[in-house]
């Protein structure tokens, strides 16, 4: 079997889109990882109130570990210079803004850029909506950050969503194990491929069309 991306190689792919000054939202689930890997001058907010948080915590931190320093997702995080607290109403209102970058999970993408992030309950599949519908719908940029296919081989790069819809035409990026898709009016735009497969073998795992980039290239770090 080809090898694919790890989470965390997503993760640090997907914080090449952040420039100095922005303020980005991570999800839950491969996202979270981003804290680890985001470059000088990026914001980290956190729905449950906390922006401007340092990486997350290690095994090696543990007797650091502060219990009140917490995201979304439940994982713990290390404090940094001007990081701040504020109430969920603020929180919220900083999401729904226009203003963040939110780089979130996703269970399915269709071809207009309409999201599923949430199912109806099934095991492997995370049931609630939270703050994930505000999130996609609130951000300045939306980039989905998740494996391509879902554990028993289905693309999860769709034509229509069959999963209940958590935001109309909101992503603009989506960076998988296998490859870097832009959403543009015209569909899905192959910009990237993961080493060691073809842009072809990217098409056979993905449902909708994909408009190969005239510069495509391997994924770069």
């Amino acid at each position: 079997m080809k090898e694919r991306l790890t989470e965390e190689l997503i993760a640090i792919r997907a914080c090449k889109e952040l420039q100095p000054g922005d303020c980005c939202n991570l999800g839950i689930g491969t996202p979270q990882l981003c804290a680890m890997h985001v470059p000088q001058g990026i914001h980290v907010q956190t729905e449950n109130g906390a922006i401007g948080y340092g990486p997350l915590m290690t095994a090696d931190d543990w007797q650091q570990l502060d219990t009140d320093l917490v995201d979304a997702g439940g994982k713990f995080f290390t404090s940094a210079p001007g990081m701040s607290f504020f109430d969920m109403l603020t929180s919220f209102a900083m999401i729904r803004s226009g203003r963040l970058i939110s780089i979130l999970g996703g269970l399915q993408v269709s071809q207009k850029g309409d999201l599923a992030i949430h199912s109806i309950g099934k095991a492997d599949e995370y049931p609630q909506v939270g703050g994930s519908m505000d999130l996609a719908w609130g951000a300045r940029r939306l980039i989905v950050a998740m494996t391509h296919n879902t554990r028993d081989g289905k693309p999860k790069i769709v034509k229509e969503l069959s999963l209940p819809v958590t935001a109309h035409e909101c992503v603009d990026l989506i960076i998988t194990d296998l490859a870097v898709i832009e959403v543009t009016p015209g569909g899905f735009l192959l910009k990237e491929f993961a080493t060691g497969w073809s842009p072809q073998e990217v098409e056979e795992q993905t449902e909708a069309k994909l408009t190969i980039a005239g510069d495509v290239k391997e994924i770069e770090f």
